[in-house]
């Protein structure tokens, strides 16, 4: 079979380098994509739309990052479809355990994803429900969507795609630090762990105990 064929049909045309500004758009692209995700998986099991994820625009960019590592650390296994679906697996869930636990510790206790209820969960911030949905997910990714992306990306202006990464980038900053500081919170959207739990109610007692004092004193 003709190289070039196999290249667009088969394995072999996975096995490509992918261009900075190529990755970083679908960076974007991924990151929206997963946001849209759980926004409407959100919707069908609450019938609620809620925003979803730390930041206040639309992009989870846990998604975005997951599909960088995939496409730049697992290139060596996309000869294998059986390895390539075990990496992504075993990547997927030591990026998301970590991204939970960074989110919980920086937002004094707020989780944004719980899996204790799921089966085979690790400390409610994995699971093997998940980790199996992201591994076909990123199979896809790697042999379909990725590559058809770059493809199509290869035929536009260089110029204009670098001045979309820029732009994208700007407001993904601006987002990002914004968020730092008032993140994207409330109900469907985050629940406190136990130790965010102990303190919210320290709080709250504090402040009853203090609106009860003044309302003696001033009575």
């Amino acid at each position: 079979m003709n190289k070039n064929i196999q290249k667009k049909t088969g394995v072999l045309w996975a096995e490509r380098n992918y261009k900075l500004v190529h990755l970083l758009l679908m960076f974007f692209i991924f990151s929206v994509v997963g946001w849209v995700w759980e926004v409407m998986l959100g919707y069908v099991t609450g019938g609620v739309l809620v925003n979803r994820g730390v930041l206040h625009g639309p992009l989870l960019p846990i998604y975005g990052r997951g599909v960088i590592l995939i496409l730049i650390l697992l290139k060596k296994l996309r000869k294998s479809p059986v390895a390539e679906f075990l990496g992504i697996i075993l990547l997927s869930g030591c990026m998301e355990y970590f991204v939970s636990w960074y989110l919980e510790m920086v937002y004094d206790g707020k989780r944004w994803w719980n899996y204790s209820d799921y089966w085979l969960n690790l400390n409610g911030r994995i699971c093997m429900e998940g980790l199996i949905l992201f591994g076909f997910g990123g199979m896809f990714v790697v042999y379909i969507a990725a590559p058809f992306l770059d493809s199509k990306m290869q035929k536009m202006n260089s110029r204009h795609l670098m001045i979309l990464v820029v732009v994208l980038l700007i407001i993904y900053v601006g987002d990002s630090a914004y968020s730092m500081k008032y993140p994207n919170i409330g109900d469907g959207v985050t629940e406190s762990s136990v130790r965010g739990k102990i303190e919210y109610y320290s709080i709250m007692q504090k402040d009853k105990e203090l609106k009860q004092t003044e309302k003696f004193l001033y009575s």
